[in-house]
């Protein structure tokens, strides 16, 4: 497992669209499918990353609560599954299902969603507002599987809820670490 931060890429950038199956319903799903009225969440996460397993109750927490304001949620799992079985989309159905989602769970087999939406890592997270701009791409919170920080979902639940309120999220972001996307042949170096 090698950590790797989200990349701190310019704010502001539409939000790429998508054509996933969901390994719930098992629909296949676009960006105006899963987007909320408020504002957007696209996560980009694995079922055997330390770093998700972490905070996947949290994720499902975030859910139920940020939903019914208005904010869409999904979570994507773009590894290659090929060498990493885990992540498999049967596999993500019963996590997704085990773990209480509420919302849908993509497969993105040719990995160009997360090349689109720059992800590097698991969990990274991509805040968009009403208009489908990012306005965010930061950490959940400081915790991480080996500190002794709670995971509160502090920074992300501030972005959301200043998002909510029409006020300016702050610019200066400490960027989500976790597991690197097991690429098939990775796009950034």
């Amino acid at each position: 497992m090698a950590a790797t931060e989200t990349l701190q890429i310019p704010l502001g950038f539409p939000a790429p669209d998508f054509s996933l199956p969901d390994t719930v319903s098992g629909k296949t799903l676009s960006f105006q499918d899963i987007r909320g009225e408020k504002g957007t969440l696209v996560m980009f996460i694995c079922n055997h990353c330390p770093y998700v397993i972490h905070v996947k109750e949290e994720l499902a927490r975030l859910a139920k609560a940020y939903q019914p304001q208005g904010i869409g949620f999904v979570a994507i799992s773009s590894n290659d599954v090929e060498n990493y079985p885990a992540d498999a989309p049967d596999k993500m159905t019963l996590f997704a299902q085990e773990n209480g989602f509420t919302f849908p769970y993509l497969y993105d087999k040719s990995q160009d969603t997360a090349k689109a939406y720059f992800a590097a890592c698991t969990p990274d997270f991509s805040l968009f507002d009403a208009e489908n701009r990012c306005v965010y791409r930061g950490q959940l919170d400081s915790s991480r599987p080996k500190n002794d920080h709670p995971v509160t979902g502090k920074d992300l639940r501030e972005a959301l809820d200043a998002l909510l309120e029409g006020k300016e999220i702050n610019a200066l972001q400490i960027p989500s670490i976790g597991c690197n996307i097991k690429w098939k042949v990775n796009p950034y170096s």
